[in-house]
């Protein structure tokens, strides 16, 4: 399945290394799982604010508390690919991310996810989404629903 460019994601790009395949060259799993966290931090960056720094100024975390990948097509060793990344709900303690991995060279769509995340503070506690970075995460979403 190819893929039409989409101004609505946040892009990443990577190359596939050697330690991400399993013995045939193909990417093990649980690497796409580490890339939708390489996708989520930058499009943090990409909307004005480092992910850390949210973490320390604001005490707040996002840790993961559901999440669901299909895979369709492998990823191979030295494939150059696209992570993007899009908020697709926002709420007041959570948010859900949505990510497609793509094969640069010719649109494959390899991989689709989806994570939900609840607002914690180092102590484990629920709490509101900082204001600060709740207000650019939500034009994001906005800026998705109207797409």
């Amino acid at each position: 399945m190819k893929i039409a460019e989409n101004p609505r994601w946040s892009e990443t790009r990577l190359r596939v290394r050697y330690a991400e395949t399993d013995h045939s060259g193909v990417v093990y799993h649980s690497n796409y799982l580490i890339w939708f966290e390489v996708g989520r931090v930058e499009l943090c960056r990409d909307h004005g604010f480092n992910y850390r720094d949210m973490e320390k100024e604001a005490d707040a975390f996002l840790p993961v508390t559901e999440l669901s990948v299909k895979y369709r097509v492998p990823a191979r060793y030295d494939d150059e690919i696209l992570i993007r990344t899009r908020v697709v709900r926002l709420r007041s303690r959570a948010i859900t991310f949505e990510y497609q991995v793509i094969r640069e060279k010719d649109g494959t769509l390899l991989v689709e996810g989806k994570t939900d995340h609840i607002v914690m503070n180092s102590q484990g506690k629920a709490r509101a989404f900082p204001s600060k970075y709740a207000d650019k995460m939500r034009e994001e979403e906005t800026r998705n629903k109207r797409k």
